[in-house]
C-alpha cells in the first residue's frame, strides 16, 4: 500500500529504491539547489500543491522577550484552531496520509484515540553556520565501511538530498541538536489499565560533531556523548549510563559504561545497544529506540520507499505546558488525544528489514522523517511474524532558543500488550531542556561517572 501511493515532489528528485550503501558526494549543481528550490536541509522549500503543507519561510528563530533556555517554551501558535479531527468513523478518507501504525491505533482503541489535526507550520529552523556547513560536507561526505559510518563531513547534515535509505538515517542521527544540553525528565511505563511508576531521569548531552571548530581528526571518532543518571524511584537511585557514540561504527561500536551504585563500580556495558532493554524501560523499548533511532545500523538493510505527505506530529507546544501535570497526558491505553497536535508533514520514508544471519525483536520497522529537520517523527515495528507489534512518535517542537527542532516526547505503544511508554515527560519538572549548561567533554569522562556516583 505504502508504496503504491509515494509522493513524488515534480520529479526533481530522483527517488531511488535501493538497499545499496554506495554514495557519493553531490555536484556543484544538486548544492547550489540549497540555496534554490531546497531548503538548507534539503526540505522542498515550496508548498504542496493544495497549500495544505505552507512554503518554507526560514522557521520559527525568535524566543518571545523574557524566555531563557531551560524554561517551559511558550506555545506560540496559542489561537490556532483543530482543523478537523481523524478517528475510527472517517480514517478510510485520509488512509493515503496516515501511517500504518495510526491506522492500528485508529482501528484499536478505535473508542478513545482520535487525531486532532491543526494547520501545518513549518517552524524547523537552525543555526546559519549549520545551513553553511551541510552545503561545505554535501560535497565530500561519503558512506564508508559499508554504511556503518560516514566520512568527509562534520557539523552539518551530510547527505541533503539523500540518495538511499541508509543516507536519511544518518542524516538524523547526525543532526544538529546544540552542542550541549541537559534535562530532568521522567518516564512512565503505563499499563492497560492507566497505572504507572513514575522513573525520574536526569540527562546531560555534549555533541562533538556539532562544535564549530569540530574537524573530524578533533573528533577521534566520537560525535556524540551521553548521560544518563536514575533519581527515582528509591529502588534505581543512583544508576548511571555513560554513552561515547561513533562515527564508523564498524572501527569501533559505541563505547558505553555503567555505575551501579551498589557495587560503586563503573563497569563497561555492551549490552546497551540494538534490541537490549532501555534504561528503567520495563521492556518497552528497545536501547536502539532512544531518540527515535541510535547507534550501528549494521543489522538493517535499509530502503529508500520515497517521499510522502504524512499527518504526523509536530509543534506539540500543548503537550510541553508547563499547565499540564502527568495525569492529564497519561490516560489508559495511550497518550491524552486533547493535548495532541497532528500536522500534514512531507517525510522521508525508509524500510528497515532485518538482515539474513543477524537478530533483533524488530523484524521489520518503517521510518517516517521529517524533511525539514532529519527527526524522525514515528516508527512503525514488526514483529518476527510480520504482524505490527509497536508504534512510536516522536513530539516535536522548534527549542527556538538554540534554534533546533527535536523531541518534547516520545511515546512507545505496544499494540499487543495495550500498554505504552511515555519518555522525557517534563511538565511537573523545574526546566526542560537548557541548552546553556555549558558542559565539556571532561563531564563525559569515565572519571566524571566515578564523581558523580559519589554525591
Amino acid at each position: 500500500m505504502l508504496r503504491k501511493n509515494i509522493f513524488m515532489i515534480g520529479g526533481a528528485i530522483a527517488l531511488m529504491i535501493v538497499t545499496s550503501t554506495v554514495s557519493a558526494a553531490l555536484t556543484p549543481n544538486d548544492i547550489a539547489r540549497l540555496s534554490a528550490d531546497l531548503t538548507p536541509m534539503g526540505a522542498e522549500r515550496a508548498a504542496n500543491a493544495d497549500g495544505s503543507i505552507p512554503a518554507w519561510d526560514g522557521g520559527l528563530k525568535n524566543a518571545p522577550a523574557g524566555f531563557k533556555s531551560g524554561g517551559h517554551h511558550p506555545d506560540p501558535f496559542p489561537n490556532d484552531k483543530i482543523t478537523f479531527t481523524i478517528d475510527k468513523s472517517n480514517m478510510s478518507q485520509y488512509a493515503d496520509k496516515l501511517t500504518e501504525g495510526h491506522k492500528a491505533m485508529l482501528n484499536q482503541y478505535g473508542d478513545t484515540y482520535r487525531m486532532n489535526v491543526y494547520p501545518s507550520r513549518r517552524t524547523a529552523a537552525f543555526p546559519e553556520r549549520i545551513y553553511q556547513a551541510t552545503k561545505d560536507v554535501a560535497a565530500t561526505a561519503q558512506l564508508s565501511q559499508n554504511g556503518n559510518g560516514v566520512t568527509g563531513a562534520v557539523i552539518g547534515i551530510p547527505f541533503p538530498i539523500p540518495q538511499n535509505g541508509l543516507e536519511v538515517i544518518w542524516n538524523h542521527i547526525l543532526r544538529y541538536r546544540g552542542e550541549s544540553a541537559k534535562r530532568m525528565i521522567g518516564q512512565a511505563p503505563v499499563t492497560r489499565n492507566g497505572t504507572y511508576t513514575m522513573v525520574m531521569l536526569e540527562d546531560q548531552l555534549f555533541a562533538p560533531y556539532s562544535l564549530p571548530d569540530a574537524t573530524e581528526a578533533k573528533l577521534n571518532n566520537v560525535v556524540i556523548m551521553f548521560k544518563q543518571r536514575v533519581t527515582a524511584p528509591a529502588r534505581l537511585v543512583g544508576q548511571i549510563l555513560l554513552v561515547h557514540e561513533t562515527l564508523n561504527q564498524a572501527q569501533q561500536h559505541r563505547k558505553a559504561w555503567v555505575y551501579n551504585p551498589g557495587q560503586r563500580r563503573v563497569r563497561r556495558a555492551p549490552n546497551v545497544a540494538f534490541d537490549n532493554p532501555g534504561t528503567a524501560s520495563d521492556g518497552l523499548r528497545t536501547s536502539d529506540q532512544l531518540d527515535m533511532y541510535n547507534g550501528s545500523p549494521e543489522r538493517y538493510n535499509w530502503e529508500l520507499v520515497g517521499k510522502k505527505e504524512i499527518y504526523v506530529p509536530y509543534n506539540a507546544y500543548r503537550l510541553h505546558s508547563k499547565e499540564l501535570k502527568y495525569k492529564d497526558i497519561l490516560n489508559p491505553l495511550h497518550l491524552n488525544p486533547d493535548h495532541l497536535r497532528y500536522e500534514l508533514h512531507r517525510v522521508w520514508v525508509v524500510d528497515a528489514t532485518l538482515k539474513d544471519g543477524t537478530r533483533h525483536i524488530y523484524k521489520r520497522r518503517t521510518f517516517y522523517v521529517d524533511e525539514d529537520s532529519w527527526q524522525i517523527v514515528a516508527v512503525d515495528q514488526y514483529d518476527n511474524r510480520d504482524q505490527l507489534w509497536r508504534v512510536s512518535e516522536g513530539h516535536v517542537i522548534n527549542y527556538y532558543d538554540v534554534p533546533t527542532l527535536w523531541t518534547t516526547l516520545e511515546v512507545h505503544y505496544d499494540l499487543q500488550s495495550g500498554r505504552y511508554l511515555a519518555f522525557s515527560l517534563n511538565n511537573e519538572e523545574k526546566y526542560t531542556y537548557d541548552f546553556s549548561a555549558g558542559l565539556t567533554a571532561r563531564d563525559f569522562s569515565t572519571g566524571s561517572l566515578r564523581r558523580a556516583g559519589r554525591r
